[in-house]
């Protein structure tokens, strides 16, 4: 089997929902998944979601959603990798292992400072993976969320 990735395109909105809810669904956190195909597509189109996808025989197995941020204390802008699914048919191709490589020379092309993303603390299998490469679990810091009706009677 031959994976093909390529950059998203706002016309793969569909597909790039697929593959979130999939990513949900396997994060047992389906009922959270708020993305509609519409709004997936005005955000690849205005440039605040940019992805990553694979394909295999035509299908998308793979992603790879990103986003550029700014650190203050680098003065650069950082590539923060949102979510990354492969699907357990094709885990163990390399599939993932490229799409990352891919971002990491984005990342050097764009002068950003770092590339940096989330792992839940259940997930052992994704934190071996990420170790096996040289990445570094950014110890101290945590990540706080404020969203929802919390967000609402904050903000207002």
């Amino acid at each position: 089997m031959t994976v093909s990735i390529r950059q998203a395109t706002p016309e793969d909105a569909a597909a790039v929902l697929a593959l979130v809810t999939a990513l949900a669904v396997y994060e047992k956190e389906a009922d959270k998944v708020k993305m509609t195909v519409a709004g997936a597509r005005d955000a690849l189109a205005a440039g605040h979601l940019h992805a990553l996808l694979g394909f295999a025989d035509g299908q998308p197995v793979a992603m790879a959603l990103y986003y550029f941020n700014f650190s203050s204390w680098t003065g650069k802008r950082g590539l923060f990798l949102e979510d990354l699914f492969v699907a357990p048919e094709v885990r163990g191709t390399g599939v993932g292992l490229d799409l990352l490589k891919r971002l990491a020379r984005l990342a050097v092309e764009m002068d950003c400072g770092r590339m940096e993303w989330n792992v839940l603390d259940w997930n052992a299998p994704a934190k071996g993976f990420y170790a096996s490469f040289g990445t570094r679990h950014a110890a101290g810091w945590e990540t706080w969320r404020l969203e929802g009706e919390a967000l609402a009677a904050f903000g207002g």
